[in-house]
């Protein structure tokens, strides 16, 4: 098996142990990763790929989807890669550069879901309180620009993170007990106070979660009421029934995220090992289940999924 020669003190390297104090079980591990990736990306290229084919689906809604899939194909793939290396390979060396990328690129796309899933929610606000309007208000270019302006807002937010890291000087001790560089197992390397980088850090999962919660649970609050006054139990039924795809992805997305980041920052009972399987699970789960809701609670979307397994 092939290690990778380097040390601590090496001054343009990190080193990523894995899962401390599982170390014997790596390759066990590594199992279910390599699993639940591979089910991720298979199911998502197939969305991307269905999309595409059919110019039926060539709506606001699927091209809400696509982008889904594309940050759910993007999150993981920064990370198992790497960490498989570390399970399989034992290659635990990372250059500084490569490190500080690595966490640009996976908080980036995380704000990017974020914003997706808000851009979703008032989707389904515009499909169900104003069905009328639905075509004028929200068309493929408007939905693209969207997702343009959810990209720009997260770059502008994680780059300063990334730059205030990068200006800074790490400790000697450049052992990170990880599978990935998350901001905050790599802002502990950093020699000094780092008030500033966990304060500003709280400050996005704060903000931005509780910025795009807001809006999320204003658009469900409003189509609640506009169901509410529907008398037809057959339409509310159907109204509902629209939303409960997206319900189950925001279920799966922000849950594991919120507990995940609360505990890594003020929790001290609970083992290493466990937050770092936690903080793993939430970027692999999510991608894995979304293809998987969309495609059985979206009846347009599962008539197509039949018709191109049958082909095959």
């Amino acid at each position: 098996m092939a290690v990778f020669n380097l040390t601590p003190s090496d001054p343009s390297s990190f080193i990523l142990t894995g899962i401390p104090g599982l170390e014997a079980a790596h390759v066990w591990i590594s199992i279910p990763f390599s699993t639940f990736y591979i089910i991720g990306l298979l199911g998502n290229f197939m969305l991307l790929f269905i999309v595409g084919k059919e110019h039926t689906l060539h709506k606001p809604m699927y091209l809400l989807l696509c982008m889904l899939a594309l940050t759910d194909i993007a999150t993981p793939t920064f990370v198992v890669p790497k960490a498989l290396c570390i399970f399989w390979l034992n290659l635990k060396g990372i250059s500084v550069a490569g490190c500080l990328t690595q966490m640009f690129f996976l908080h980036t796309v995380s704000v990017m879901h974020s914003a997706v899933l808000v851009t979703m929610a008032f989707d389904r606000y515009v499909a169900i309180c104003n069905p009328l309007r639905y075509a004028s208000i929200l068309t493929n270019a408007r939905v693209a620009k969207l997702g343009l302006l959810g990209l720009i807002r997260a770059v502008l937010l994680i780059l300063p993170l990334t730059l205030l890291m990068s200006r800074q000087s790490f400790c000697a001790n450049r052992i990170i007990p990880h599978t990935q560089c998350e901001h905050i197992a790599v802002a502990k390397m950093l020699c000094g106070d780092i008030t500033i980088n966990r304060t500003y850090g709280l400050m996005l999962l704060f903000v931005l979660i509780g910025f795009d919660l807001t809006l999320i649970a204003l658009s469900y609050g409003l189509i609640i009421k506009a169901v509410l006054k529907i008398s037809s139990r057959k339409t509310h039924q159907k109204a509902l029934n629209t939303c409960t795809a997206h319900l189950c992805v925001m279920l799966t997305y922000y849950t594991p995220s919120l507990f995940s980041n609360l505990t890594r920052r003020f929790s001290h009972y609970i083992a290493p090992y466990i937050d770092i399987i936690l903080a793993d699970l939430y970027l692999l789960i999510p991608p894995m289940l979304n293809p998987i809701i969309y495609g059985i609670k979206t009846k347009e979307l599962w008539e197509k999924v039949g018709k191109y397994s049958c082909r095959k």
